[in-house]
């Protein structure tokens, strides 16, 4: 791999790679774009085949993050960090707190957070060596658990997207298809319940599926029925790539709106999809209510302030449709070109000299 070919193609401005061989810790750092704020992206520990594999990963996840961010109206930019290493059995103290003066070496340019394979508490131990962190016990200011705040911007977004396909944006009614019933799942199955919305569900776990037919009288399927079955709206909200060859050809929805990551296969059934008139919330705009609420830790948690955040993913999904429209492109290329607006216009707001840059932890919470 060319590193610095790969990193001139797509702009980014850094890679750290950070060693400490008493505590085993092999880690990269990502930040990709701080145009519009310091990048803002979580920690993964994952059992990479190769190191190239595991830079290839960091390179994307940041990357991404900066179009999260930058579509949710964060003053955040993007990065992300994968360290090398079996979460279930590499993990130490020593480990954590050497990664955590890595990211204070970066005096604010990167602040991680919870990811795959790491947790609340192994940011806790990152938090011994610097404030840079965000996702921490809630004995220290955290906002705890983000399942709850996604869900609600899951809601939020459906809504926005169901207006656009239906002409109302009420889903009494409305008979919503739910592939996944986990955490953030279940809650958006009891705002769906509430409004009144009529829900099927699968998942590979049958005591989810049982709770949720319990609690809101939902119609249960096997895994693989989910996509076929009768319904005004797709919620994906497990597996990635559940948007494929295989499906697309077996989907009644109307829309496509829900929590999983990576929801196409491929960008081209994003067009397909598109050309179909089925109304799809691109993935990271319709979940990007996690991330809004950690965010809001670096000014000193307020949960009324971030769900108000969140709340403004409904006016994310009109923004992306209206650029659609306007631009005649798919939803999930219109995502990226809102992103790509408002870095720009900060881009340019921001080309006068500034000697001392505002840092945006001086009113978050103290330790």
């Amino acid at each position: 791999m060319e590193i610095f070919k790969y990193l001139e193609k797509y702009d980014y401005e850094q890679v750290v790679f950070c060693q400490d061989k008493q505590s085993g810790l092999k880690a990269i750092i990502a930040i990709h774009d701080t145009t519009i704020g310091p990048a803002l992206g979580g920690t993964r520990m994952w059992t990479y085949e190769s190191e190239e594999a595991a830079i290839e990963d960091a390179l994307r996840l940041a990357k991404g993050m900066t179009y999260k961010n930058a579509a949710a109206g964060l003053n955040l930019g993007g990065g992300k960090t994968v360290i090398i290493g079996d979460p279930r059995k590499d993990k130490n103290e020593e480990l954590f707190r050497a990664f955590g003066r890595y990211v204070q070496g970066l005096n604010g340019r990167y602040i991680t957070a919870e990811d795959v394979g790491t947790t609340v508490a192994d940011m806790d131990l990152i938090h011994e060596e610097t404030d840079y962190v965000t996702g921490i016990s809630p004995a220290f200011g955290s906002s705890g658990n983000p399942s709850p705040v996604t869900a609600y911007g899951v809601y939020r977004g459906m809504k926005a997207a169901a207006k656009e396909a239906f002409g109302s944006d009420s889903l009494e009614g409305k008979v919503v298809a739910i592939q996944g019933v986990g955490n953030v799942a279940y809650t958006l199955c009891e705002y769906l319940h509430k409004e009144g919305a009529q829900l099927i569900v699968t998942d590979i776990n049958k005591e989810a599926v049982q709770r949720a037919v319990e609690a809101f009288g939902a119609r249960a399927v096997d895994p693989n029925e989910i996509y076929s079955v009768e319904c005004d709206i797709y919620a994906p909200c497990a597996l990635g790539a559940t948007v494929n060859d295989d499906t697309i050809p077996q989907l009644k929805a109307k829309v496509i709106a829900g929590s999983a990551n990576n929801q196409l296969k491929d960008t081209r059934h994003g067009d397909i999809i598109h050309e179909l008139g089925i109304v799809y919330a691109p993935d990271y705009v319709i979940n990007a209510g996690g991330v809004i609420n950690v965010a809001d830790e670096l000014y000193g948690y307020n949960h009324e302030r971030a769900m108000k955040k969140v709340e403004q993913i409904y006016n994310s999904i009109e923004k992306v449709i209206e650029i659609s429209k306007r631009d005649g492109i798919p939803t999930y290329v219109a995502a990226d070109r809102m992103a790509e607006e408002r870095i720009e216009k900060l881009r340019n707001s921001r080309s006068q000299f500034l000697q001392n840059g505002h840092n945006i932890l001086s009113r978050r919470r103290t330790r």
